[in-house]
């Protein structure tokens, strides 16, 4: 692998540190929704807290793992914790209650090349989400939005150490959640999103759109929840530089992970919810675990 690809594929962090083997990852925290990903809560003001922990190895097109020169893995571990804030309203719009959103991560990630090992702390790329409608039936609760990616994170592209936590782009991002809750308990949810991004100007790459969705299948015994959770994603277009497609595939990026859930309402009404989700099936990206806590409370 030579010094230029290697730069190429260390570089990029998404606001949950899961890196591509490419220019360029993921600015959406996958496997962040889970429990009543298409339950927006009732009107109020949403104080909702991501922490977590990632680690994982480089995988090729092939989904064999990626090597530097003097023959050692290409590692990345990385600490994120995404703040955000959900605002819902009262005003209605085709029978949905409006709603809106901000959220910004704050990343360490370290990433061991070469031998050697290179770290830093900064914020990632912010994501405004200026309408979120949601509807709500006995059984079925649906919430339809939009995400707009900022790149607001470091973006330096001499970084030697391929650090940067932003991804230099922006990109756009339809969401369609839906949450079925049976009177027995049993929830199924799913979150279902396309990115499509812009053109890193600095370098002229261009990352390919993606589909990836959040999923979770579980149980709920008074305050208590225990299921399984998980994300798959699957680039639908080739990566492209100056014009012309990269890698032999187009470096198409793939994941499917899944794991253990587990949920605890409080008293006064806080979701509390810890997570573990192994992947596999991964090509042009980092292979992993993802260790989550997630807080949900009103102010």
């Amino acid at each position: 692998m030579n010094s230029k690809l290697l730069a190429a594929a260390i570089c990029g962090l998404c606001a949950a540190a899961s890196v591509h083997a490419k220019e360029g990852g993921d600015q959406y925290p996958n496997g962040a929704e889970n429990w009543f990903a298409g339950a927006i809560p009732p009107p109020g003001n949403y104080f909702i807290n991501y922490f977590g922990h990632v680690s994982g190895t480089l995988r090729d097109h092939k989904g064999d793992k990626v090597t530097a020169p003097n023959g050692k893995n290409v590692k990345l571990k990385a600490t994120f914790d995404a703040l955000r804030f959900l605002k819902v309203t009262e005003t209605q719009f085709l029978g949905a209650n409006y709603g809106w959103a901000a959220l910004l991560p704050i990343v360490h990630l370290s990433i061991d090349a070469a031998g050697s090992r290179d770290s830093r702390t900064h914020i990632g790329d912010a994501t405004f989400t200026p309408f979120l409608l949601s509807w709500h039936a006995p059984e079925w609760h649906y919430v339809v939005g939009l995400d707009v990616n900022l790149p607001t994170g470091r973006y330096d592209k001499n970084d030697p150490g391929g650090r940067n936590t932003g991804e230099n782009y922006y990109s756009l991002e339809p969401v369609f959640g839906v949450t079925y809750l049976g009177s027995s308990g049993w929830e199924v949810s799913g979150k279902f999103m396309y990115n499509w991004k812009t053109r890193n100007k600095d370098t002229d790459y261009q990352s390919g759109d993606e589909f990836h969705m959040d999923f979770l299948v579980g149980k709920h015994v008074g305050p208590w929840s225990v299921g399984l959770s998980g994300y798959y994603l699957k680039q639908l277009t080739d990566d492209k530089q100056n014009g012309r497609k990269v890698g032999p595939d187009g470096n198409r990026g793939q994941v499917f992970a899944i794991g253990p859930s587990v949920k605890y309402e409080t008293a006064g009404k806080s979701q509390l919810i810890f997570q573990w989700q192994h992947e596999s099936n991964v090509k042009n990206r980092f292979k992993g675990d993802k260790l989550w806590f997630k807080l949900i409370t009103a102010l």
